[in-house]
């Protein structure tokens, strides 16, 4: 591979300011953004998507690593001219996909055994992950970065402030690591919050398809009104009924209740 640009030139060259309605804030530091490849464990012949790569930060450093492939899919016109250009360098390991990431379906754009290592335009994070998780079982592993607040949703434990709807299905379907935070200067330009790098890992048995949508029916009930009781918050889903059947008292809260006990529960239903 040729030798590369500075990004702030890339940035410059293609007038890539960052656009609050894209979500974007570019990671540029190459320590963090190696740093986040070595988290995402052995890339050898492994097929790495990435979404938003702005400038090409994180592509870079997949680049450096022993991937097989690394495709990116950007909707920036901007980024996608520079995505391009650094294409145009990499000995065709890089695959550049012009697209919304919300209309991707990433099992049929590359080959088995796939990794997503992204950091995730904020506005659109989590229904991207949702819609990762329904695929989990043909996703090798994803190395995701969010806002920290999302990042300790998704690994809260039951019974703390911040366990909640996300929590219980990204932990049913993965084993979940928050891996690193980075502070708001990390970023171009730098975003309001801290940020920080989830690694999932898909547990070996994955549900179907019809349970992962009783699952989300039931999560979103549980927690659409988290101040309620069970037998309340559940109750157009059969209520203490269905709490009966899976042995869990009606008085709890939704918080309270372990992935667990969740999955008891979305069986049932």
């Amino acid at each position: 591979m040729t030798a590369e640009p500075p990004l702030r030139e890339v940035i410059a060259r293609h007038g890539m300011a960052a656009r609050r309605a894209l979500g974007q804030h570019f990671l540029l530091d190459a320590n963090l953004t190696q740093r986040i490849v070595r988290d995402a464990g052995a890339l050898a012949g492994r097929h790495v998507v990435e979404i938003g790569p702005g400038p090409g930060g994180l592509t870079r450093a997949l680049l450096a690593s022993d991937a097989a492939s690394i495709t990116v899919v950007e909707i920036d016109r901007r980024a996608i001219a520079a995505m391009h250009e650094l294409a145009a360098a990499a000995a065709g390991r890089l695959h550049v996909i012009a697209a919304d990431a919300l209309s991707v379906d990433i099992v049929a754009l590359v080959a088995t055994p796939r990794q997503v290592i992204a950091n995730l335009p904020y506005n659109i994070a989590t229904p991207l992950l949702i819609g990762w998780l329904r695929q989990a079982g043909d996703i090798e592993r994803l190395t995701l970065m969010f806002q920290q607040e999302v990042a300790e949703r998704i690994c809260a434990a039951p019974g703390t402030s911040a366990y909640g709807r996300l929590s219980v299905l990204a932990q049913w379907i993965c084993r979940t690591d928050l891996l690193l935070r980075l502070p708001p200067g990390a970023f171009v330009p730098p975003p309001q919050v801290y940020s920080a790098v989830v690694g999932f890992t898909p547990h070996a048995v994955q549900p179907e398809p019809a349970l992962f949508a009783q699952m989300e029916r039931l999560t979103a009930a549980a927690f659409g009104q988290r101040r309620k009781m069970l037998r309340g918050a559940l109750k157009p889903l059969g209520g203490e009924a269905l709490l009966s059947a899976a042995g869990i008292a009606p008085d709890r809260r939704a918080e309270t209740l372990s992935v667990a006990e969740f999955d008891r529960l979305a069986r049932l239903l």
